[in-house]
């Protein structure tokens, strides 16, 4: 019997990973995006492809058929790509051919590899070429966030680089709305453009609250009477990590259930300082505090909005210990809440960058010569977050899955030996009930729940739930490591500590007590509870 009850929950499972279909256009409900047609969750897991450097041309088309990167981004199941631009390119340059632009900043050799493997470009305007890119795209399934990253073509984002708030150098406002409503007129046809962001990181000394509040309801509410369809993607001031005036003013509307807000989050943008010179845990916990508080909070409360985490990224060689902190932190975190977000960056290289030609970008998904994923690894444990657990217009019973954000496994179960492990696939994850600390962790519709068995050893699913070795706790500062007491009273942690075993053990919990002295690396006991609610 419990074998059959087991082979039902792996089977729930599995088709709840299945791809549901969704049509366009999208909605809001309440903190999700949703089919607006069935009301069903549609998650964006984007990743960013910059199309706004000077060259006003999507990045990598000189290394590769635009056909074939499209191709990348789909096989690696992303399910949207976020897609800048700069303002001018549609106000000033828009009758400018790729092949003036090229000729003009003087990249020969760029504009023969254009020639080689994507040679009806040449021809077009920089309108025309970036339409192509975004017509490519839906044909191969994937959504468009169009992002409006710069005002002047150039790399971003610096405080004084003239870009960063209404009234600078290369920020003129009006300029700024008409260059929406151009893009909003252009693509309103095109359904695979689900949203549009206003503006990338606004940011620098003539940044305000009252000019943020003036010309972000003009603008968004423009492109919403242009193109009512589309979602209007808001961010905030200091580089897109901070709405937190909102509390005290709320924007006021909601473009008919089409407002989405977007926040970045990256090593050095929320304290820097905690992934090196303090406990981890404790770092991880005052770095998510922080971005709940500047904007995750618009999740909540009465009115809740979604949050798409925008840009978020990493060195994907994988030699940064400092970024490998962070990221374990970050996927914690947007595994909880189930976050729409976007990966910095698709592209491995850039055309011209800040003087510089063909400069690797090392957070690409791509390498530099876009032809292969970088890191497949990390962008394998990107997988969880690329599905969602959470649905509003589900009736199946709330759980939570088992995730662990250093190795992008799920915990799953072995029916013989009654033993747990880590499920890299992460595509039949056991769903488990828990109550809350000291509470049992039990398998989802069964009377069975997790066991620790002693110090170095694989925990157990048994029918004992009451006893102190069943009661599990979040004891850290983190709230990611689980952890239970054996029958010594001493506290063990779920552990992942191999990369080469998928088992999962209970072992002495590092650093629970966040002592400032402690900086040892827990990382192999973060374990999170995701909630699900799939059918």
């Amino acid at each position: 019997m419990v074998v059959k009850s087991l082979q039902a929950i792996l089977l729930l499972s599995l088709l709840s990973f299945g791809v549901l279909s969704h049509s366009f256009p999208l909605s809001t409900r309440g903190k999700w995006i949703v089919d607006s047609a069935s009301g069903r969750r549609v998650k964006l897991a984007c990743t960013c492809w910059a199309s706004h450097l000077q060259p006003m041309l999507a990045e990598g088309l000189d290394k590769q058929p635009l056909k074939d990167i499209v191709a990348k981004v789909v096989q690696q199941h992303f399910s949207c790509v976020r897609l800048t631009s700069a303002t001018y390119m549609f106000t000033r340059f828009n009758q400018f051919t790729v092949t003036q632009t090229l000729d003009f900043l003087k990249l020969k050799e760029t504009k023969q590899g254009i020639a080689k493997n994507n040679p009806a470009l040449l021809n077009m305007t920089h309108v025309q070429a970036y339409e192509a890119v975004v017509d490519e795209l839906g044909t191969q399934g994937l959504m468009v966030v169009l992002d409006n990253h710069v005002s002047n073509p150039k790399w971003c984002c610096g405080s004084d680089d003239g870009n960063g708030f209404f009234g600078d150098t290369d920020f003129n406002p009006q300029e700024w709305e008409r260059g929406l409503v151009l893009v909003a007129q252009r693509f309103t046809s095109k359904t695979q453009v689900v949203a549009m962001s206003l503006r990338n990181e606004l940011r620098g000394p003539r940044q305000n609250p009252s000019d943020w509040y003036k010309y972000i309801s003009e603008g968004a509410k423009m492109v919403h009477h242009v193109n009512p369809n589309v979602l209007v993607v808001v961010s905030g001031l200091s580089y897109g990590t901070d709405l937190s005036f909102l509390k005290n003013q709320p924007l006021g509307f909601n473009l008919d259930n089409k407002l989405v807000y977007e926040s970045h989050w990256y090593k050095w943008t929320v304290n820097s300082h905690s992934w090196e010179d303090q406990p981890l845990n404790k770092g991880c916990a005052q770095s998510t505090q922080v971005v709940f508080d500047h904007s995750g909070f618009v999740t909540g409360g009465d009115n809740p909005v979604p949050l798409f985490l925008g840009e978020f990224g990493i060195d994907q060689r994988g030699t940064n210990n400092v970024d490998n902190r962070f990221i374990n932190c970050f996927m914690a975190y947007a595994a909880q809440r189930d976050f729409d977000w976007s990966l910095w960056a698709l592209q491995g290289s850039y055309y011209l960058r800040e003087g510089h030609l063909e400069p690797e970008e090392v957070f690409g998904v791509l390498n530099a010569n876009w032809n292969t994923i970088r890191n497949p690894q990390f962008i394998k444990r990107l997988q969880f977050l690329q599905r969602f657990g959470q649905d509003p217009s589900s009736k199946f019973p709330t759980s939570y899955i088992m995730f662990h954000p250093d190795s992008g496994t799920c915990v799953g179960f072995w029916t013989q030996g009654c033993g747990i492990y880590a499920d890299s696939s992460c595509l039949t994850p056991i769903r488990w009930i828990h109550y809350g600390d000291g509470a049992p962790l039990r398998l989802m519709k069964t009377n069975l729940c997790l066991k620790v068995v002693g110090d170095g050893l694989t925990p157990k699913v048994s029918s004992d739930c009451s006893s102190q070795q069943s009661l599990w706790y979040l004891v850290s500062a983190s709230k990611l490591q689980l952890a239970a007491k054996d029958a010594n009273g001493q506290y063990l942690c779920l552990d992942k500590n191999s990369s080469s075993s998928s088992r999962i053990l209970t072992n002495k919990c590092i650093c629970i007590n966040d002592d400032s002295g402690c900086l040892d690396d827990p990382q192999s006991q973060w374990f999170t509870l995701a909630t699900e609610n799939r059918s």
